[in-house]
Formats: C-alpha cells, structure tokens, sequence
C-alpha cells in the first residue's frame, strides 16, 4: 500500500495539478495563495518612477523594515514576504508598470496589521527615496 501512496502523489506532482502543488507548498509554508486571494484589498499607491527602479526601492524596503523575502516571481510582478524573521505572516507586493514612469505598488495579506506595517514601510521610503532623487537633479 505505501508504493501505492508514493505512486500517485509522484504522478499527481509530475502531472502538474496546481492545485496539489498549492497544498504542498502550503504545508511547507510558502504558499502565495493568500496573497493573490486578498489583492482585492491591497492598500494601492502609485509612484512616479519606472518599474525597474520601483522594484528595487521595494526591495530595500523590505530589507530595511526586516521583512523576510520567501519568494519572488518576476513574471507575475510579487514579491512575497514573511513580516519578520520571527513573524511568519505572509505579506505580497505587487508592482504594476502603469506606462514607462509610473509603477502600482500594492500590498496584501490576510492580516491587517501585517499589510499595514509593510505598506507603510514600503511606501514612505519609496517617498523618500523618490524626493531625494529630486533633490539630486
């Protein structure tokens, strides 16, 4: 019975069954199902700046803040991270090339508190970091 076992969970894996794959990667707590699920309520701001450069801002952000990054996926602009180190509350960000220079950033999770720490974070040291560039020029 257990090569049974091992036999259809190979071939529903090999099958490539999102939604096995989803459940496995929930049980080993990197699921991103929960953030493209609350997107609807993502707190939104949009930034004048390209997307490259907004990605990288957000990016240094989140290192700043301590968040942890536990996945990035380019081709569907997220970056998914855990509140902390310690917090494992999952947090997306998803940056949306609005034409070539402005970029939606939008922040989700199914916590409140979570969503509103990053965003906060996310969103004022773009703002900073944006200002001293006009500073610069």
């Amino acid at each position: 019975m257990p090569r049974f076992a091992v036999f259809v969970m190979s071939f529903m894996l090999l099958a490539g069954c999102a939604a096995t794959k989803e459940a496995f990667k929930g049980v080993a707590g990197v699921s991103t199902k929960v953030l493209y699920d609350t997107r609807d309520d993502a707190a939104k701001k949009t930034f004048a700046c390209d997307y490259n450069s907004c990605y990288g801002m957000v990016k240094a952000a989140l290192l700043k803040q301590g968040a942890y990054i536990y996945a990035e996926d380019k081709a569907k602009h997220m970056i998914a991270v855990y509140l902390s180190n310690e917090d494992t509350t999952p947090v997306g960000i998803f940056l949306t090339a609005m034409d070539a220079g402005n970029t939606r950033v939008e922040v989700s999770s199914g916590s409140a508190y979570a969503k509103e720490v990053i965003s906060m974070a996310v969103f004022s040291d773009i703002g900073k970091a944006l200002k001293k560039q006009e500073g610069a020029s």
